[in-house]
């Protein structure tokens, strides 16, 4: 149960924010296999200036089409599972017209007892909800 942020710069319409949002989710669940339902992604547009992108000492520059893209999901996948579902998502937003050079993504882990889905709970501790995984 991935929860997904994007940030972007203003410029693309409702329907762009859409397909870039859809993309990634697409990556997700053919990469790791989760329901397609499990979809939880905040979109933000954000003035010019307020996004900062600079080479990391890879050589290459961004454009003002950057998407910066944090995914926030539960510990134990493989470093070759990442990899992959880095690369997933490159191929899928390049589908879609975004440089691979504008994709940025930062992998934030964390534990089953890190999530609440609404009331209060902590659905994952209380077997409210079947921990992934496991």
């Amino acid at each position: 149960m991935p929860l997904v942020r994007i940030d972007i710069n203003q410029g693309r319409t409702p329907e762009q924010l859409q397909v870039l949002s859809q993309g990634v989710h697409a990556a997700i669940v053919a990469e790791y296999g989760i329901p397609v339902r499990d979809y939880f992604h905040i979109l933000t547009e954000h003035p010019a200036g307020q996004i900062v992108a600079q080479d990391a000492g890879l050589g290459f520059e961004r454009t003002p089409d950057v998407v910066m893209i944090q995914i926030f999901t539960q510990a134990g996948r493989s470093q070759l599972a990442k990899q992959s579902l880095f690369a997933a998502v490159a191929e899928k937003l390049a589908a879609v017209g975004v440089c691979g050079e504008d994709v940025f993504i930062g992998y934030v882990e964390n534990t089953a007892g890190d999530w609440s889905f609404g009331f209060g709970q902590a659905q994952y501790v209380t077997g409210e909800l079947g921990v992934p995984g496991t």
